[in-house]
């Protein structure tokens, strides 16, 4: 199993078909796959061997779609930065990962400098924006054309394919290691379960093409064949035109976009019934968005799927036919073909039906670890399980619930925010004393990321001065929206917050304790 195969497939059984459309830009099968001959020529010319991670560092596009098969076509790992990370957060990632290539769109060209400061081994800057290449950087559409196409080594199977890094309990990001395998399999599984992909159709990407959630998309669309419209990012003014014009037959999302393209003035001003398959994720659907999403949407079936980065990221899906159960829309799904889920107690023994416990997983898409933390990986996957950090309970039918977050991790807008990631960037802050971090519901959101704080003795500042010291530290996304002064912190037995009590009036008019 190799992932090139297949582009190698879509050019033998359809050469003129259109594989990429890109705002005014369409290419067609034959011309993508010479286009990646020859940038995985180029890429070789820049010192990349097998192995080797190769970054990028960009809105989606089309360049995404030839970026990841030139990099495995020469037997490299894709190595997609997160676009909403500070400046330190990418090159922590890239150093980390000791990342020697990257390429930048106009968006992220500007900020090269400052990454090669704090990162110094970048070899080589490859610009893929629209205008001219910037100084100390290589020409993308220059090396194409530059460079004679070599032959795909076909490297797959357990063979390292991407560094996916996600947020880390510590405040450090871990790079997840995914597999050709791994990838293929949780594809191959989605298929199955939930048909998320059309075969012949056309995927929409408008979620940010660094997440898994997306590039499962992504690889789910190539193996059944039919072509990819890229969207810069997530306008729903934007993705409504391009429904109506490109005619896309499928796309992924998370609820809150999915309200706000429901929501938009110009939403009956176009015509949107060539959609015929939504997934989602990140949290469930209410079943009123769910209802209006059906009448605006009247030929899409709905999916949504549960998972995460170690899992490539499939582990459990709620189906098109259990959306018209309107019980399920609470459940996270079933386990999805290939994959194992239980739930288990601290002792990892799996716990009697509607028993809340950890949530485990394993399966042919199980992450190979994480990239330089043996200890970590063998705490995630002790005894052949990924332990999610989620806890739940499966009922007698097999659906399964989430109820909490083992690890407190908060999922805001799709995003995966870690509190203790946000703490030590408020315990920088000259005039705060202690916090506690919490995801509190919010109705665009899903949750939003909310601190608790007590100020030091004759201190004062505010929730927007908060706001900015954090982003200069963390993503903008992690920074908290809101924010609550309190004079002293519920203290378990221990001296640990209790969170739990943090949460209560938040969450007590909800059915559930996590978006």
């Amino acid at each position: 199993m190799y992932l090139t195969q297949s582009l190698h497939r879509a050019v033998q059984q359809g050469p003129d078909q259109v594989a990429t459309v890109f705002g005014d830009r369409v290419r067609t099968n034959r011309d993508v796959a010479g286009r990646v001959a020859r940038l995985a020529g180029a890429l070789r010319a820049l010192g990349v061997e097998v192995g080797d991670r190769v970054a990028l560092l960009a809105h989606n596009s089309d360049v995404f779609h030839e970026y990841m098969y030139a990099v495995w076509w020469v037997g490299g790992a894709v190595n997609p930065v997160n676009t909403r990370w500070s400046v330190k957060e990418m090159a922590y990632s890239l150093g980390e990962s000791d990342t020697r290539v990257l390429l930048v769109d106009d968006a992220f060209a500007p900020l090269v400098a400052q990454l090669r400061e704090l990162w110094d081994g970048l070899d080589a800057v490859v610009y893929c924006g629209s205008g001219p290449v910037p100084e100390g950087m290589a020409g993308y559409e220059e090396l194409i054309a530059g460079h004679e196409p070599v032959e795909d080594l076909r490297l797959g199977g357990d063979r390292l394919a991407g560094l996916f890094y996600t947020g880390g309990t510590t405040g450090f990001p871990k790079g997840v290691m995914l597999s050709h395998a791994n990838i293929l399999a949780s594809a191959h599984s989605l298929i199955v379960s939930v048909q998320s992909s059309v075969r012949g159709g056309r995927a929409m990407h408008c979620a940010p093409m660094f997440h898994l959630a997306a590039l499962a998309s992504w690889c789910g669309q190539t193996l059944v064949g039919g072509s990819h419209l890229f969207m810069p990012g997530f306008e729903p003014g934007a993705v409504l035109k391009a429904i109506g014009e490109r005619r896309p037959t499928s796309t992924m999302l998370v609820p809150a976009m999915i309200q706000l393209l429901v929501d938009h003035p110009s939403v009956g001003d176009h015509d949107l019934s060539s959609v015929e398959r939504f997934s989602y994720g990140a949290s469930p659907i209410s079943e009123t968005l769910l209802t209006r999403a059906m009448t605006v949407f009247p030929r899409a079936e709905f999916a949504q799927g549960y998972g995460m980065t170690e899992m490539a990221p499939g582990v459990a899906a709620l189906a098109p036919e259990d959306h018209r159960d309107p019980p399920l829309l609470r459940a996270a799904g079933r386990a999805i073909a290939g994959v194992d889920v239980r739930v288990v107690d601290p002792g990892d023994v799996e716990v009697p039906r509607g028993t809340v416990g950890e949530v485990v997983a394993r399966g042919a898409n199980m992450m190979l670890g994480y990239w330089n933390k043996p200890e970590e990986t063998a705490d995630a996957l002790r005894g052949g399980w990924m332990h999610t950090g989620d806890a739940g309970y499966m009922d007698e039918d097999g659906y399964l619930y989430i109820v909490d977050r083992l690890k407190d991790m908060i999922v805001t807008g799709g995003e995966n925010v870690y509190s203790a990631e946000v703490e030590n960037a408020l315990a920088t802050h000259p005039a705060i004393a202690s916090s506690a971090v919490i995801g509190v519901p919010d109705p665009t959101w899903g949750e939003r990321v909310h601190a608790v704080i007590v100020l030091k003795p004759g201190h004062t500042t505010t929730p927007d001065d908060i706001r900015a010291h954090c982003k200069t530290l963390i993503a903008g996304y992690k920074a908290p929206r809101t924010c609550d002064f309190v004079d002293t912190m519920p203290l378990s037995p221990a001296g640990k917050i209790l969170k739990r009590d943090l949460r209560k009036p938040h969450w007590n008019t909800t059915t559930r304790s996590v978006g």
